[in-house]
């Protein structure tokens, strides 16, 4: 991994603990993106023409990364667009199962639209409470962050693979915008019906960009409304053989932005998604000690046997623009200072910030 830190010029000026807000550019996507505007400069309609004519050459590559049917993947903007999309089409007789404080792009689209709502809190018996609720309540959608966005909770997802089991009629909807990009993730073996990612974070493929994956099994409990002349690539003959995911695109979608994530997971998928996790899982493991050590953490977070690399832990502003003056890249959040380690960040990083840490943060 130490080879891969040369390609992001930003980790010469700073320990950069920040990508659970906003994942690096690199050079090498950097020099893509500059060449396919070249491209446009001066090929004008002709350039863009190929660049539509080769979505369905991306939703592959999605597919084959997430394990989903190229034809079960929809290219959207954003997690958030795409939800609002599908909520359109969700009978408002569903009840839904939310957690407390969940990133809001996931709990305020069902709140707005007053579906019948149950919650659950995020904490060490998360997984047993929601387990109680479904088995109770008669939910019929549960829908949740994979990752928590405020600290880095992570649901067990052989849990949801159980709970499908347990509940097959129950649609799950997994918001992998702070997972994506973490470890490999089989889509169809997993407990997960619908996934939607903005890919900006942890598959570090810009802005503009994301996916939703839909299994088969799901998508007659959804009567779409969104609708344009995306959805029939220009082709109006038909209009009346929309598949589901073209309703979610109706819409152009954009060469630039889509081929970038294309970009960024070919880079990796080179890199190799198991040597990213285990990366991952000694640096988690080093902060979550760190952080313990230090008192900086709460409960809940350190009750869990599974944890991400998304850590909040005690401390004010004054604490933060201490960081920030010392080029230690945060972000505030839920009352605290965010940190959050991708394949780029060392071991060595957590230690430097420890000592940093050590003589500010406050005294559990």
């Amino acid at each position: 991994m130490q080879s891969l830190r040369k390609k992001f010029p930003v980790l010469n000026q700073c320990i950069y603990a920040n990508t659970a807000s906003a994942g690096l550019l690199n050079e090498d996507l950097m020099e893509w993106r500059q060449g396919h505007d070249l491209d446009f400069l001066i090929g004008g309609s002709d350039m863009k023409a190929k660049g539509f004519a080769h979505m369905p050459e991306i939703k592959k590559t999605v597919g084959k990364f997430f394990h989903c049917k190229p034809e079960n993947v929809a290219l959207v903007p954003n997690f958030s667009l795409g939800l609002n999309l599908l909520l359109e089409g969700l009978s408002k007789d569903k009840k839904v199962l939310l957690l407390e404080n969940d990133y809001p792009s996931v709990n305020w689209p069902f709140e707005t639209r007053n579906f019948n709502r149950e919650y659950v809190a995020i904490d060490a018996n998360m997984e047993e409470n929601i387990h109680n609720k479904v088995k109770s309540g008669g939910i019929d959608v549960f829908a949740l962050s994979l990752v928590q966005w405020v600290n880095g909770i992570k649901i067990d997802l052989d849990f949801l693979k159980q709970l499908k089991k347990d509940f097959p009629d129950l649609i799950i909807i997994g918001d992998g915008t702070q997972f994506c990009g973490t470890e490999p993730f089989n889509f169809e073996a997993s407990g997960v019906d619908i996934l939607g990612t903005s890919a900006y974070k942890w598959l570090l493929a810009g802005y503009g960009n994301g996916f939703y994956l839909v299994k088969d099994a799901v998508m007659d409990q959804f009567e779409l409304k969104g609708i344009g002349n995306g959805s029939v690539d220009n082709d109006q003959s038909k209009r009346n053989s929309i598949s589901f995911c073209k309703f979610l695109e109706p819409g152009h979608l954009d060469s630039f932005n889509f081929g970038s994530l294309e970009f960024a997971l070919d880079f990796l998928d080179d890199i190799g998604q198991e040597h990213i996790q285990a990366h991952l899982d000694k640096l988690s493991n080093k902060a979550k000690n760190v952080f313990s050590d230090l008192g900086l953490l709460e409960q809940s977070v350190l009750d869990r046997t599974q944890h991400s690399t998304i850590f909040n832990i005690k401390g004010d502003q004054k604490l933060f623009h201490k960081l920030t003056e010392e080029n230690v890249v945060t972000s505030p959040r839920g009352g605290g200072v965010r940190f959050s380690f991708h394949f780029y960040n060392t071991e060595e990083e957590i230690d430097v910030i420890a000592t940093l840490l050590k003589r500010w943060a406050p005294k559990a």
